[in-house]
């Protein structure tokens, strides 16, 4: 028995079991990551924000939100969430796995669930939190020339953080958290199978 109290609390400092804390808590969310393929290739299916949303407005982003006490897994909020925003039907959604969770600058803890997804559906647009639709190539998101890191200063002015952006496809510019998601997969398919040229 210790019965000094720095002695205690050095005991206490070393056998805990190391963890990182986050200074304010951060809530629980999941993305899906629509996967399709569209003539002999494989495309991702990104929305663009509206401004009247919480957070991130105007950005683009993949389906999702945060994940409520009767989603259960983050596989079903991405779920949901895809059906509320882009009416994605689940029927044909075929859930590849999750890919590791991404803590944002707004305090998400986001959960990327990868999916096949039937093509062409009907895409019928949520107005008040999605603006539009759009997809692109995975040979485009593959090309290490489209992907650059930029500094940005969201909070603290003189203290730049390194963003990741891609070059831009049809006018639209994929970064932040979203590019992250996106480079993470395409690193991840990189270990399964050679850089598409044009096959699916």
């Amino acid at each position: 028995m210790v019965e000094n109290f720095a002695d205690r609390l050095h005991l206490a400092l070393t056998t805990r079991t190391p963890s990182v804390v986050n200074e304010w808590a951060t809530r629980p969310a999941a993305v899906l990551v629509p996967l399709f393929q569209h003539e002999g290739s494989w495309h991702l299916l990104f929305t663009r924000r509206t401004q009247n949303v919480d957070s991130h407005p105007g950005q683009v982003a993949f389906p999702g939100g945060a994940i409520e006490a009767f989603d259960g897994t983050p596989a079903e909020a991405a779920l949901r969430e895809a059906n509320e925003e882009i009416g994605l039907p689940r029927e044909g959604v075929s859930i590849l796995g999750q890919m590791n969770p991404m803590i944002t600058v707004t305090q998400f803890l986001v959960t990327p669930v990868v999916a096949q997804i039937p093509w062409p559906f009907p895409i019928k647009t949520n107005p008040s939190e999605v603006a539009s639709t759009f997809d692109v190539p995975l040979s485009f998101l593959q090309d290490p020339d489209n992907l650059e890191i930029r500094s940005r200063e969201p909070f603290i002015p003189g203290r730049p953080v390194k963003v990741l952006y891609f070059r831009p496809y049809r006018d639209e510019v994929i970064w932040g958290v979203t590019a992250r998601i996106t480079v993470d997969l395409v690193r991840l398919i990189h270990t399964l199978v050679p850089k598409e040229k044009g096959g699916g």
